[in-house]
């Protein structure tokens, strides 16, 4: 058609037309001219400046070679106008034919393929202009900040929305998604918010790292994990614990936690005036004399000077003690899991002689009231409970 028709059509001045035609860009009060000149209308003042590659056209950028840049596009509507076959323009183009069918069928409009409109609906289709689910006010971000200021772990909280509200399909998120909206406000520097959200306190994500060797240091020799029953490993027995010290500032205030392997219940013992062996002995036993006489099963512990006392330990309890080998925190899965969590509520380097055993056990409660993965989603609380009124 005439240029001036088609101008009409696209909404254009003629003169525009024309430009695009002689690949000349308008660019504020100038034209860019393909060879480089550049043209001030207003001025008439001509200067040159760098000529783009000739590789480049002036409507397309460089593309990855497994997309369709537009001339292919234009190419496939030509030869689709002489009523060449799918393969026979596939061959043209170097392309399986059942790329140009599939270009053919998603960007055609009323059965006509125009290629400089399927050009920019494939350009529009490819940005992801979408805003973190999380960073738009609304019931979810509400009620994930919530779960997170109850130091509950993203996938907690993922979990939990789908059993809270399993027909809203608007309340849902990934806990990558979680993870993701923290880690960016830390970078903007909310570093203390990030500190309550989450039981590490980090800000980023650090690999692990493991130290040197250590030498057993008891006058009693220590049973070791290897000869603990198979109904301990394999969890299906209930009441064998898994123990450990969390420390304060300094290494001079500790407190006691144990963990029930197969419900994970937790147990938080008081350590007010220091941690040595006859301390620890003292509380554990304290603590093991709790529980009902079916849930002391064996304690397991790594190879810490304060559990020096073992013998007398199992004396008083009848509780065996097995002793996990050097720098092996895995063989007490649990428990470093368990003391990970607890450690948002007594962080590192501070003074946990302040905490009573009052504050302990509402600390324990907390934990024991918290769904787990290993569990269904199930509480240790719940899982404890179902333990002791059907045995």
């Amino acid at each position: 058609m005439p240029r001036r028709d088609a101008a009409a059509q696209a909404g254009v001045h003629e003169r525009t037309a024309r430009d695009w035609d002689r690949g000349i860009r308008k660019i504020g009060n100038a034209r860019l001219h393909p060879d480089g000149r550049r043209i001030d209308y207003k001025t008439g003042v001509s200067t040159t400046v760098c000529a783009a590659p000739a590789s480049l056209s002036a409507v397309e950028a460089e593309l990855h070679p497994r997309f369709l840049t537009v001339t292919e596009r234009e190419l496939i509507s030509d030869l689709r106008r002489q009523g060449e076959s799918l393969r026979a323009i596939g061959r043209a183009l170097g392309r399986p034919a059942s790329t140009v069918k599939r270009e053919i069928d998603a960007r055609s409009a009323e059965g006509v393929y125009q290629p400089h409109r399927a050009h920019r609906a494939w350009a529009a289709s490819r940005a992801r202009p979408r805003q973190s689910k999380l960073a738009q006010d609304g019931p979810l971000r509400d009620h994930v900040a919530q779960k997170l200021r109850e130091r509950w772990s993203p996938e907690q909280i993922r979990n939990n929305l789908l059993l809270e509200f399993p027909g809203d399909e608007g309340m849902r998120v990934s806990p990558e998604t979680i993870y993701q909206a923290i880690y960016v406000q830390a970078r903007g520097g909310l570093r203390r918010e990030v500190a309550v959200a989450l039981r590490t306190g980090r800000t980023i994500r650090t690999p692990r790292r493991t130290g040197g060797a250590r030498q057993p240091r008891f006058t009693h020799p220590m049973i070791m994990i290897s000869d603990r029953p198979a109904e301990v490993e394999d969890r299906a027995v209930p009441g064998h614990w898994e123990g450990d010290l969390i420390m304060g500032s300094r290494n001079e205030t500790a407190i006691v936690t144990l963990v029930e392997r197969h419900t994970r219940y937790v147990l938080l013992g008081h350590l007010p005036g220091g941690h040595t062996a006859e301390e620890v002995r003292d509380v554990l036993t304290a603590l093991i004399a709790t529980l009902p006489e079916h849930l002391r099963g064996s304690l397991t512990w790594d190879q810490g000077s304060e559990m020096a006392a073992h013998k007398q330990f199992t004396v008083a309890t009848g509780v065996p003690v097995y002793f996990c080998d050097p720098h092996s925190p895995w063989q007490r899965g649990s428990n470093e899991n368990t003391n990970g969590l607890l450690r948002q509520y007594f962080p590192k380097g501070t003074d946990l002689s302040v905490h009573s055993a009052e504050d302990l056990e509402h600390v324990a409660q907390q934990l024991n009231g918290r769904p787990r993965k290993t569990l269904g989603w199930a509480t240790p609380a719940e899982r404890l409970r179902d333990l002791l009124t059907t045995t």
